[in-house]
C-alpha cells in the first residue's frame, strides 16, 4: 500500500491552503498540517512555502507533485494486478488513457473484438498526461498499461522504447475557439489560416508534424507558427484564451469544451494506432491480432 499522506500532499497542492484540503478530506486542518510535516520530514524536502496568502510549491514540491501522482496510480495498478493473479485471470488487457490518449476508438471496437475472443476482457486505467508519466508508461508498457491509443512516429517509438501497431493515418486538423469567427466554417483553407497563430509542436518531435511546418514556412509565411513542448489541458487552454490555432486529430473531439476541431485542405496526416511493449504478452498479441482482424480494409494503413 502507498503512504496516504500522498493523497493529502496532492489535495493540498491542489486546494492551496490546509484548510481548504482538510474540508475536501473531512479532517482537521491540524491533522493534514501534520501529515504534511511528517511527509516534509520523512523526504528531507521542503514541499511547500507557507504564507498568509496559502500555500505554493516549492522546486521540490513540483517535481514531487507529479511523481506523487505516479505513485498513487501505481500503486492501485499493482493492488489490481495482485487481485488479478490471484483469481488466475491472464485475459485482462489494461487500456491506458488520458487527455491526449483517449480510448474511445478501441472501446467502439470492443463489440467486435469480444465476439471473435469472448474470453478477453478489459480495464481502464487512467493517468495524468505530463511528459514524467508518457516516459515512464510507454517504456514500461507491460508492466501496469498493457495498451495505450494515440498518434506516433517512428522516432517517439525509439525515444519512449515501444511499439505501435498503426491502424490508420489520420488528418492533421486545427483546434479553434468555438468563439473564433473560423469556427463557423465546415473546412478551413490556406487563406482561412493567412495572418491566424498557429501551435505546433517544436521541431524533431515528429517527421509527419515538421512536414507541415516546412509546408508552411515555405509556401505560406504568412501563417504565424506558435511552438509548445508537450500537448497537456494547459496548451488546450492557451489556444482557446488566446484565440490562437491548434495542431489536433479528430480522436481529441471533445477534450476541451470550448475548442471544436476543424480539417483543413492539406493532405498531411499522421500515423494513428495502439502502443504496446517490444515483447507483449500472450493476451495482449492476441488481441491486437484480433483488432487487425476486425479494422475495415479502407482504415488498414497503406503499404
Amino acid at each position: 500500500m502507498y503512504n496516504h499522506q500522498l493523497d493529502t500532499f496532492i489535495r493540498a497542492a491542489d486546494a492551496g491552503s490546509f484548510s481548504k484540503a482538510a474540508e475536501d478530506l473531512f479532517i482537521s486542518s491540524t491533522a493534514v498540517m501534520k501529515q504534511i510535516n511528517l511527509l516534509e520530514n520523512a523526504l528531507e524536502v521542503q514541499l511547500f512555502h507557507r504564507t498568509p496568502r496559502g500555500l505554493t510549491l516549492t522546486d521540490a514540491g513540483k517535481s514531487y507533485y507529479q511523481d506523487a501522482r505516479f505513485m498513487i496510480q501505481y500503486a492501485k495498478d499493482a493492488q489490481v494486478r495482485a487481485k488479478n493473479a490471484m483469481q488466475g485471470n491472464e485475459s485482462i488487457i489494461r487500456i491506458g488513457t488520458s487527455l491526449m490518449t483517449p480510448s474511445q476508438f478501441l472501446l467502439e471496437l470492443w463489440p467486435q473484438i469480444h465476439q471473435v475472443r469472448p474470453e478477453l476482457k478489459f480495464e481502464m486505467v487512467n493517468f495524468d498526461n505530463t511528459p514524467e508519466n508518457a516516459r515512464e508508461i510507454l517504456g514500461n508498457l507491460g508492466r501496469n498499461i498493457d495498451l495505450v491509443a494515440g498518434i506516433f512516429d517512428e522516432t517517439m517509438l525509439r525515444l519512449r522504447s515501444c511499439t505501435a501497431l498503426e491502424l490508420m493515418r489520420v488528418p492533421i486538423c486545427c483546434a479553434v475557439s468555438i468563439y473564433h469567427p473560423l469556427a463557423q466554417k465546415r473546412i478551413l483553407s490556406f487563406e482561412d489560416l493567412r495572418g491566424q497563430r498557429l501551435m505546433l509542436m517544436k521541431r524533431n518531435w515528429s517527421k509527419y508534424v515538421d512536414a507541415l511546418r516546412d509546408d508552411l514556412e515555405a509556401n505560406h509565411p504568412a501563417v504565424e507558427i506558435m511552438d509548445f513542448a508537450f500537448y497537456n489541458l494547459e496548451v488546450f487552454n492557451q489556444c482557446e484564451h488566446e484565440n490562437a490555432l491548434l495542431m489536433a486529430v479528430p480522436q481529441w473531439e471533445g477534450v476541451h469544451p470550448l475548442l471544436k476541431i476543424l480539417p483543413v485542405e492539406w493532405e498531411h496526416t499522421i500515423p494513428f494506432g495502439l502502443f504496446h511493449s517490444p515483447k507483449p504478452s500472450p493476451t495482449v498479441k492476441k488481441l491486437i491480432r484480433t483488432v487487425v482482424q476486425v479494422m475495415k480494409p479502407e482504415h488498414q494503413p497503406k503499404a
